[in-house]
């Protein structure tokens, strides 16, 4: 049997390492729903995101442009 480490999340096998949380946050902040941002945070740069949505795009279109 393969033993557990620590930055795993067992019930969905996706890594849960403190940088994804960080992105995950930081994509939370520019106003992206939590789940969509979970779902997001280790396919899109988040600095590219944040400069659209201070350019006034829209959460939700910057993350789709990026990602």
């Amino acid at each position: 049997m393969k033993p557990l480490t620590t930055d795993q999340d067992v019930s969905n096998g996706r890594s849960k390492a403190p940088e994804h949380d960080w992105r995950v946050s930081q994509l939370k902040r520019m106003g992206i729903p939590g789940a969509l941002a979970e779902s997001y945070a280790d396919r899109v740069d988040w600095h590219q995101v944040a400069r659209l949505v201070q350019r006034g795009c829209p959460p939700r279109l910057a993350v789709r442009i990026i990602g």
